[in-house]
Formats: structure tokens, sequence, C-alpha cells
């Protein structure tokens, strides 16, 4: 019984000692690890990632946007070792022709935190029909939390009648001729959020009739024009 257990005893140790010896071989050793990255970069795994993600870059740049910053707010958290500072950036984002949109980023540092609300106002950017590629189709109420905005369509060359974030919401949405008016709150955030929920309850007399199931003519009439004019117009209407 006693020779058994030293037998039981010994092989383990035995097997341990030699376990390390084989492992320190080819098979094991450091040297096979770098094999191992250089299998992964010959397979191109991370190449084609990156391929793809910079392929998402040339795209981005080579749509034309319009970047407007809105705001900029500083804040700051007392730690142990004295302040620590943070910085969050309002972005509007808009092509030009009918397409914006809005984000926020908040981080260390002022342009990192650009970048990030760049970032998501173009990926939050909504289109909205405009009128003769110059102004709103109609008047509009927009609210949200304290802000309360109004928006109306103008004739040609009465401009953007706008001040702070809403002209910057105009600006890069293309509209040329709009008179606006902002009450309640002022905060930048809230007066934006007001401005697109107005601009998302704006409807083209196109869209309306297609709903309907009658032609753009029809509905102009009810309006007082006589047939001629409202075809004109209904002809001169893109959207």
């Amino acid at each position: 019984m006693a020779d058994e257990n030293t037998n039981e005893v010994v092989a383990p140790v035995e097997g341990g000692e030699g376990a390390p010896t084989e492992g320190r071989g080819p098979g094991r050793g450091r040297g096979n690890r770098g094999g191992g990255d250089r299998n992964r970069g010959e397979r191109g795994g991370r190449g084609r990632r990156d391929d793809r993600r910079g392929g998402n870059r040339d795209e981005e740049q080579g749509e034309e946007l319009i970047e407007k910053l809105v705001h900029i707010n500083r804040v700051s958290k007392t730690v142990k070792g004295g302040k620590r500072f943070g910085f969050a950036a309002l972005v509007v984002v808009g092509d030009g022709k009918g397409r914006a949109g809005f984000g926020h980023g908040k981080a260390r540092e002022v342009p990192e935190a650009i970048s990030k609300a760049t970032a998501a106002a173009k990926k939050a950017m909504v289109r909205v029909p405009l009128k003769e590629g110059r102004t709103l189709h109609h008047d509009g109420l927009g609210h949200f939390g304290a802000g309360k905005v109004t928006v109306r369509s103008a004739p040609a060359g009465t401009g953007i009648i706008a001040g702070g974030p809403m002209r910057a919401v105009f600006e890069s949405l293309g509209v040329a001729d709009v008179v606006t008016k902002s009450n309640g709150t002022s905060n930048p955030y809230n007066m934006i959020r007001a401005t697109f929920a107005a601009l998302g309850e704006q409807t083209s007399p196109k869209s309306v009739a297609q709903r309907r199931g009658k032609k753009v003519a029809d509905l102009l009439r009810r309006g007082g024009a006589s047939a001629e004019v409202a075809q004109a117009d209904a002809e001169a209407i893109a959207e």
C-alpha cells in the first residue's frame, strides 16, 4: 500500500516537470504565437474591416454637407486633484437641398465633441419638402418642452427671418425665404427640437394629392384659382 501511494505521488511530479519542458518546444513557444498573428494578417481579417471603414469615409466626404456649430457648453467636475472639464457640442448638418439633421456630442476636448455631434447629425437627417426649392409649402407650429416656434412661408426676396439656432437649421436645409418666431425658452437644444417638430409636419401638395387620390390641380383650385393657373402651379411643383 505504501509503494502504491508513492507511485501515485511521484508520477504527477515527474509528468509536471516534463510538461513545461515539452511546452517550450516549437509547438507552444512564443514563436508560434507570432506565427499565429502572421496567419491572421495573411487572412486579411483586420484589413477588410479597415477597408470597409475607409470606404464609408470616402462616401461621406464625397457628399457635400453644410455643417453649422450651434452651441458649445463647458461643464466642470471638481475632483481630488482639481477640476475636470468637459464639453458638449450641438451641431446642425444639411445638404442645402431639403435634408437636415441635428446631433449633440460630449467629450473632454472640443474637436472630439464636435465630431461626435456631426456624426450623430448625419445619422438623424430628415427630408423636408420645399416649395420651388426656396421656402416652405405652408405655415407650421412646433413645440418641445417650454419652446414654441412658428414658421411661415414667405415670397421671394424675403430672406431668412430667424435668429440663433433656427437660422442654422434653415441655412443648412437650403431655405432662402422664411419668417419664424420663437416663444418661450431660449435653450438652443429645445429650440432646435421644436423647429424640427414644425418641419416634420410639412407636407407638399403632391403628397396630399396622392394620399387622397386626386390631382394636384384639383387641390389648388379649391383656393379660388382658375383652372389654367391651377394647372400651371401644379406643373411647377417639384415635390
